[in-house]
């Protein structure tokens, strides 16, 4: 989240993009703030090694289901490798034109999305039946998948302007992701989580 808010105020600071707010309508795309000048670095600086945490996001949280005796944890880690390799592709092709870059980038991104999306709710489902606040997190995937849902909804309806408030939805929805991966982190420091290196 930070990195794509300072390449917005990177490229926004150095004019390639309009000022506007990236949650409302008619504003730029998350791609289009990693474009150009500063932003491109910024964001290509930033998101490479937040990969390799979420990385090892997904390793920690497997193994905290593992110790919860949690089914399915496996799942996770093989999900969140697949979506931080996907992310990596899109981060690498932003910025560069043609065909090929733009259909890296457009299948980086929903791979990302959908399975960091998949794998979050399997974590939140399995948390909620083990711990109190995993019903939080259950609650937050199942509003961040009605809001997309409802985002889907609009794109096929005719009468709406939907090309107006499809980045709004899509900076709304990584936020969703995000909060849901501060949730979990605080849900570590809660439960007294360690990792022990032998």
């Amino acid at each position: 989240m930070l990195t794509i808010h300072l390449s917005w105020l990177a490229s926004s600071v150095q004019g390639h993009l309009g000022w506007c707010n990236p949650y409302w309508l008619d504003c730029h795309s998350v791609s289009a703030t990693g474009r150009y000048g500063l932003g491109y670095f910024i964001f290509k600086g930033g998101m490479i090694p937040a990969l390799v945490t979420l990385s090892l996001y997904w390793w920690l949280n497997q193994q905290w289901l593992n110790r919860l005796q949690a089914k399915n944890s496996q799942t996770l880690c093989v999900l969140g490798g697949i979506a931080s390799v996907a992310l990596l592709i899109y981060t690498l092709s932003l910025g560069h034109v043609g065909d090929t870059f733009y259909l890296l980038r457009r299948t980086g991104v929903i791979v990302y999305l959908g399975l960091t999306f998949i794998a979050q709710l399997l974590l939140s489902a399995a948390l909620a039946r083990h711990i109190t606040q995993g019903k939080v997190l259950l609650r937050l995937s199942i509003a961040t998948l009605a809001i997309a849902l409802f985002s889907l909804l609009l794109d096929a309806l005719p009468a709406v302007d939907y090309k107006s408030m499809d980045d709004a939805f899509e900076w709304l929805l990584i936020l969703l992701l995000n909060l849901h991966a501060l949730f979990v982190a605080w849900l570590w420091k809660t439960h007294n989580l360690r990792l022990m290196l032998k």
